[in-house]
């Protein structure tokens, strides 16, 4: 069992480790989500790259409900880890284990259902739709292995052991980056040759991080009915608002999405292409909500504030530093990209406008993850179910139709980026708060606790200082007795 390592040395150090791993893991999976796109492209029809993107957009609202168990488990298992409470951590895992399993196949029984539905209220027509149906009928009912496979990576982190998580989605991704060609150009099963290589790709992940659970790090005990019961209220107090807090995300891209297929399949398939190289150019921001989630439950669980101000300060560096960066090179790199990916006409436009002038803003996404992790692992869920809930409708909805009117599609993506900066700000700034009143009030409580200690020690001495004088004056008066006997 790992011990807490977080709670001394570099902070900004354990946030580059983290999130460095973290991200080629997830970048990984999503490098192989754009290969899907890249696979299908070359097959000449465009209703496949919208597909994917409507298809994309469910299964993102799929494994949101893992990210929200995976928020849980590492809040969790961090802060027992940090107080040292190994059998606490142990059982906690369990149970969030068991819980997980109950809510994917619930969830994927009832997305399965509606997927025709799901895909109309996305504005998904014809070709299109069939397209996107084949594929999600096949993905959605490995739900369970996905949500599993996140929340054991989680608890990894959680215990430090940020580089087995990683192995288990580099691992999960060279399965899909292998078996794609073959299903989707050997085999000639297209779109549902992608999702069936996507489905073995996810019981890779979750198997490999289950190995590293048990066998690497023994992070299991024996199922208790009573204890799971007892712990349900402390995981849902997590889970439930992360829960909500993460497909508040795909329900605005859903709606995004909804938007942009007004302005045809072109924009739609544009969309889709950018849709999946955000994640793979901003991976090292989408693994830093997850990083500094373990660094700032072990320092809380330590009570040392002073370290989680000082991790949420440099997480928002690291974000502003590593946003300007990547987004300089996607800048000179997006024709490139529009080549590669054989766009053309609307959908070309689009990728060429996020390139030259959206890009730049996933800095307030990033700032939004960093508010959104500090809640959640400083007992404050519901705040980060708050932001992202706002976001993702007040902060999307409004935006998105006023950017739509004024500037057609292109409107769309600055109708969303002004949105999450309104949200990004009042978050951070939220955050801040938490953090400076949890550290003002331990240090007024440290400072109570020294006065007791000090007043106690001053009682204690005076006490023996009295008994001292009541020894010497009675030994004076026995003494002069004594004088007084001999005469």
């Amino acid at each position: 069992m790992a011990e807490a390592k977080f709670v001394s040395g570099s902070t900004m150090r354990h946030i580059v480790i983290m999130s460095a791993t973290s991200a080629v893991g997830i970048s990984a999976l999503f490098l192989v989500d754009l290969l899907d796109l890249f696979f299908l492209s070359l097959l000449g029809e465009e209703e496949l790259a919208a597909a994917v993107g409507y298809a994309g957009t469910i299964s993102f609202f799929t494994t949101s409900v893992g990210i929200g168990l995976l928020i849980a488990a590492g809040a969790l298992v961090s802060r027992a880890i940090g107080a040292k409470d190994v059998e606490g951590a142990r059982r906690l895992f369990v149970n969030n284990t068991v819980l997980a399993i109950a809510i994917a196949i619930v969830v994927a029984a009832l997305v399965y259902y509606f997927i025709p539905d799901l895909l109309t209220l996305m504005g998904a027509k014809g070709r299109t739709h069939e397209l996107a149906v084949s594929y999600l009928e096949i993905l959605i009912p490995s739900l369970p292995l996905i949500c599993l496979g996140m929340m054991f990576g989680g608890a990894l982190r959680a215990l430090g052991d940020a580089k087995t998580s990683m192995n288990s989605t580099l691992l999960g991704g060279l399965v899909n980056a292998v078996f794609d060609p073959i299903f989707i150009f050997a085999l000639s099963m297209g779109i549902e040759g992608a999702a069936v290589a996507s489905v073995m790709a996810r019981f890779t992940v979750m198997a490999y991080a289950l190995h590293g659970i048990v066998i690497k790090h023994k992070l299991y005990t024996k199922f208790n009915w009573p204890h799971f019961v007892e712990d349900l209220r402390p995981i849902f107090a997590i889970a439930g608002p992360a829960i909500f807090t993460n497909i508040a995300t795909p329900v605005g891209n859903a709606f995004v999405t909804r938007e942009m297929a007004q302005f045809g399949d072109g924009y739609v398939a544009g969309w889709a292409i950018v849709g999946r190289l955000i994640p793979v150019a901003f991976g090292m921001i989408f693994a830093l909500s997850g990083a500094i989630g373990p660094i700032i439950g072990q320092n809380f669980g330590a009570e040392r504030f002073d370290r989680v101000s000082k991790t949420f300060n440099d997480a928002l560096k690291f974000a502003l530093y590593y946003v300007m960066a990547m987004s300089l090179i996607i800048y000179f790199l997006i024709d490139a990209i529009i080549l590669g990916f054989d766009a053309k006409g609307d959908s070309a436009s689009l990728i060429q406008f996020f390139g030259h002038f959206i890009a730049v803003t996933f800095f307030f996404s990033g700032a939004l993850f960093v508010a959104n992790a500090s809640f959640n692992n400083l007992g404050k869920p519901k705040y980060s179910m708050f932001f992202n809930v706002g976001k993702a409708t007040v902060g999307t909805v409004p935006f998105v139709i006023v950017g739509a009117q004024l500037w057609g599609a292109y409107g769309v993506l600055i109708g969303q980026a002004v949105g999450t900066f309104v949200f990004a700000l009042f978050a951070v700034i939220t955050a801040k708060r938490l953090v400076f009143k949890l550290e003002s009030r331990h240090a007024v409580q440290t400072n109570s606790e020294s006065e007791v200690i000090s007043r106690s020690t001053s009682s204690q001495a005076g006490f023996s200082s009295a008994q001292s004088m009541m020894a010497c004056q009675t030994e004076e008066e026995d003494c002069e007795g004594a004088t007084r006997t001999n005469k």
